[in-house]
């Protein structure tokens, strides 16, 4: 059986936990969609206007500077829902 996808909150949560320990911290450019991913559940919800899948994609976009095990995995693990 296929696992789900979790949610796109606990996914936000998990970014957070680990981006914000980096001495550098949240790039800025990333700050407005992370804090829109807490807001949206799966891949298919809408933001406003904007849908999950737009949201995503611009946070991959803004997070260059979130670097480790822990990016590389969350980062793969986001493009496989946008793909």
């Amino acid at each position: 059986m296929p696992e789900l996808p979790r949610s796109l909150t606990v996914i936000a949560g998990e970014i957070r936990r680990d981006w914000s320990t980096a001495k550098s911290g949240v790039y800025f450019g990333a700050v407005p969609y992370l804090q829109a991913m807490f807001d949206l559940d799966t891949i298919d919800d809408k933001y406003i206007e904007d849908s999950a899948r737009s949201i995503v994609r611009y946070f991959l976009a803004n997070a260059n500077t979130w670097r480790g095990e822990t990016a590389r995995r969350v980062k793969k693990e986001l493009k496989g829902m946008v793909a």
